[in-house]
């Protein structure tokens, strides 16, 4: 692995109105290794994924990907740096209405001058790849769950990406098949030399790929390493989330006395006048 950096954020911030979503993240993803993005629901996870896809500006903080400052390019610039980069989406999302193939072929159709024999020889060649040979001529609702993972996948390296990225690949599928997606993340990563980011919570899945796991947990960064240091820390937090083991909330009397009343911060305590009859 060498020791290229494909992602860099620093210190990012980002807000949904009032609500302090990301709070100061920073790391690197290098060349040639699968980073692992993990954590609870409402972590993070998402945001930062979105920030990495270009798909949101943060409030404050930079990003580059490929060496680019996503923040600063024009649409043209986005496009193309995006051409460079996959996407597998943890619903699959392919295309109801066009064949297994013709979803696999639309990037290509789409962003290439390549004549219809040789797209219909790369789409061919990305199903072999993800154990779906022959199957192009099927429609999406004639796929399996982990089927759909797989042509997902297919659809998202056939433009041979640099950068791949994987929502939730294991989600919704059973042991078994879950761990063949793991497989073939880990057999992509070797035969085609890409960096590969993936979001999930399933923690099996996660100690089973990653070269280096980014734990969040309420927007901020709780520990970035390898597999055996995320498992030997000993932050509370992470062992919490590792062992499945829930936390208790703290309460402010105070502050539950105000909600219950409907009362917002920075107004007064006084109950609001009763009409009169």
């Amino acid at each position: 692995m060498s020791g290229e950096t494909f992602i860099e954020v620093r210190d990012l911030q980002t807000y949904y109105g009032p609500r302090h979503i990301l709070k100061g993240v920073s790391l690197e993803v290098r060349a040639g290794e699968i980073f692992v993005i993990m954590g609870g629901s409402g972590s993070g996870k998402t945001t930062l994924l979105n920030h990495l896809l270009g798909l949101l500006r943060p409030s404050s903080g930079t990003i580059r990907v490929l060496g680019r400052d996503i923040n600063t390019l024009n649409p043209v610039e986005t496009q193309e740096l995006r051409t460079r980069m996959g996407v597998a989406f943890q619903s699959g999302a392919l295309f109801s209405s066009m064949s297994v193939g013709d979803n696999i072929a639309l990037p290509l159709r789409e962003h290439t001058n390549l004549d219809e024999t040789t797209i219909g020889i790369v789409t061919r060649l990305k199903l072999e790849v993800v154990s779906l040979a022959g199957f192009e001529d099927l429609m999406p609702s004639e796929l399996s769950g982990g089927m759909i993972k797989r042509a997902a996948l297919a659809r998202a390296i056939v433009m041979d990406p640099k950068l791949l990225f994987c929502d939730e690949p294991s989600a919704g599928l059973d042991p078994v098949v879950a761990a063949s997606i793991d497989d073939l993340i880990l057999r992509l990563r070797d035969a085609m030399g890409m960096s590969i980011v993936v979001v999930t919570h399933d923690l099996d899945s996660a100690f089973k790929i990653a070269d280096r796991i980014c734990v969040l947990d309420k927007g901020e960064v709780l520990a970035l390493g390898s597999v055996d240091e995320i498992r030997a820390s000993p932050n509370p937090r992470i062992q919490n989330l590792l062992n499945r083991r829930t936390e208790e909330a703290e309460v402010d009397p105070d502050a539950y006395l105000r909600r219950l009343m409907g009362i917002k911060d920075g107004e007064e305590d006084e109950p609001p006048p009763r009409k009169r009859l």
